[in-house]
C-alpha cells in the first residue's frame, strides 16, 4: 500500500449502521459520541454533525492514558473553548468514567428540569452511543453497567447490531456499531486510523504502516524509539524528498527487527514481522504515552 488516502471503507453493515442511528436519534435524549484520545480530530467522524443534529452531545476522549497528557489538555482545552461537552477517560482503567453522571446531568438540566414540570420525574435518560469502530465503545459501556454486557474485542466492526443497555440510576444506553465514512479525502487521517485499528488490518500493507508510524515516532518522540527498542536513530538522515517511499522509516524497522532477532534464514531481517510487533506494541500502549496530532496542525476550517 503506497496511498493510505486510496482506502475505500464503507462496507454494508456501516451503510446499515447509519440509517439505524438516523431512524433512532428520535428515541434517545443525549448522543455520546467517542473517539480516541490519541488521534481526537481523526477518529471524530465528519458527517457525525449532520447526522446528530442538535441533540445534546457529549465527547469522550477514550483511551486516555495511552494518549501524550499535555496534548490530551489541548483537545479538552479546544473543545471546551467551542462549548463542547468533553471528558477524557480511559476504559481500560476506569479513569475518569466516573465523571459521566455529573457531566451528563449538567447537560441534560433543563430537558430534567422540563420533565419534572410535567410530571415525568424519573423517566429515563436514553443515550446513543456512537463512534468510529475500536474505540472501547463496548469497554464504556461495560464500565458503567458494571458487567460484562457489550462483547468487546480488539477489533474493528465487531458489534454489529443495535444493543440497548439498562443502568442503575434510569438511564439507558443505545450502543451502535462503529461507523467510519466512505472515504478518507485526507491521507494522514487514514493513516493515523490505520494506525490505531480502526481500519482493519487484513486490507493495509502493515510494513508501510510501520514504516510511517516510526517515522512519525523519530519526528515527534525520538526518544521512545531508542527507549522501547534500544536501537539508535540519530544518525538515520531524513528521507529524501525526491526518493518514493519511507526509506528512514524501513531503515528503523531494520534495525528493530535485527535487535529483536526477528531474522529468516540466511540471516535476513524479518521486516513485517517486525512492523506487526511495532504496531501491536504501539496499540497496547508498550511503546509510551503518545498523541498523533494537536489542534493546532489541523487547518481551522478543518476542526471538528
Amino acid at each position: 500500500m503506497s496511498e493510505v488516502s486510496n482506502i475505500q471503507w464503507f462496507p454494508g453493515h456501516m451503510a446499515k449502521t447509519r440509517r439505524i442511528m438516523q431512524s433512532n436519534l428520535k428515541l434517545v435524549d443525549v448522543v455520546v459520541e467517542i473517539t480516541d484520545a490519541r488521534i481526537p480530530y481523526s477518529s471524530r467522524n465528519p458527517e457525525m454533525d449532520r447526522l446528530v443534529g442538535s441533540k445534546p452531545r457529549l465527547l469522550l476522549l477514550n483511551k486516555a492514558d495511552s494518549a501524550d497528557e499535555t496534548v490530551t489538555s489541548m483537545w479538552i482545552d479546544h473543545y471546551k473553548r467551542r462549548g463542547v461537552a468533553v471528558i477524557a477517560t480511559d476504559c481500560r482503567s476506569g479513569k475518569n468514567v466516573s465523571k459521566f453522571y455529573a457531566v451528563l446531568n449538567e447537560l441534560m438540566s433543563d430537558k430534567l428540569a422540563q420533565w419534572e414540570t410535567h410530571g415525568m420525574k424519573g423517566r429515563p435518560i436514553r443515550i446513543m452511543i456512537v463512534g468510529i469502530p475500536n474505540v472501547g465503545k463496548s469497554s464504556f459501556i461495560n464500565r458503567l453497567a458494571g458487567a460484562r454486557r457489550a462483547k468487546v474485542e480488539d477489533r474493528p466492526g465487531v458489534t454489529r447490531g443495535k444493543q440497548w443497555v439498562s443502568l442503575d440510576g434510569n438511564i439507558e444506553l443505545l450502543d451502535m456499531p462503529g461507523v467510519l465514512w466512505p472515504k478518507f479525502e485526507d491521507k494522514n487521517v487514514g493513516e493515523r486510523l490505520a494506525f490505531t485499528g480502526a481500519v482493519k488490518d487484513d486490507i493495509m500493507d502493515m510494513e508501510y504502516l510501520a514504516c510511517r508510524f516510526l517515522e512519525f515516532l523519530n519526528g515527534n518522540y525520538p526518544g521512545l524509539i531508542t527507549q522501547r527498542y534500544g536501537v539508535a536513530v540519530d544518525d538515520i538522515p531524513e528521507n529524501d524528498p525526491d526518493t518514493p517511499g519511507c526509506v528512514q522509516g524501513f531503515e528503523i524497522l531494520e534495525r528493530i527487527g535485527r535487535k529483536r532477532g526477528f531474522l529468516l534464514s540466511g540471516g535476513e531481517i524479518n521486516t513485517e514481522r517486525a512492523a506487526i510487533t511495532v504496531i501491536d506494541e504501539f496499540r497496547s500502549g508498550k511503546i509510551g504515552r503518545l498523541s498523533l496530532e494537536k489542534p493546532n496542525e489541523i487547518k481551522s476550517g478543518d476542526l471538528r
